[in-house]
């Protein structure tokens, strides 16, 4: 199951917009199978909707057994518009198990 995107937010009451103000660090979950094409997939999308990925913060976290990994990358948002595309690129690979 994944999870909401912001762009779904976008489709709730107005007074959530005001939640987030922008440039802000905002930190992106993202898990899926411990594999080369899942950090391929990552890395793509990252640098392609924030900034190249050796320039930001990156969180590990193997599962007990090393088969899945949650990656947490605290990018700086620049806006909704941003985060919509970067949600919809990560949600949409196959390799991507859960975005939060």
């Amino acid at each position: 199951m994944k999870a909401a995107s912001p762009s779904s937010l976008s489709e709730q009451p107005a007074n959530r917009e005001s939640l987030l103000t922008f440039p802000s660090a905002f930190p992106v979950k993202v898990i899926g199978r411990d594999t080369p094409e899942f950090h391929q997939m990552v890395v793509a999308a990252f640098s392609r909707h924030a900034a190249p990925f050796d320039t930001l913060p990156v969180s590990r976290q193997p599962s007990r057994e090393g088969r899945f990994i949650s990656l947490t990358v605290t990018i700086v948002a620049e806006s909704r518009a941003q985060l919509d595309a970067l949600y919809t690129e990560l949600s949409g690979s196959e390799h991507v198990l859960l975005t939060l």
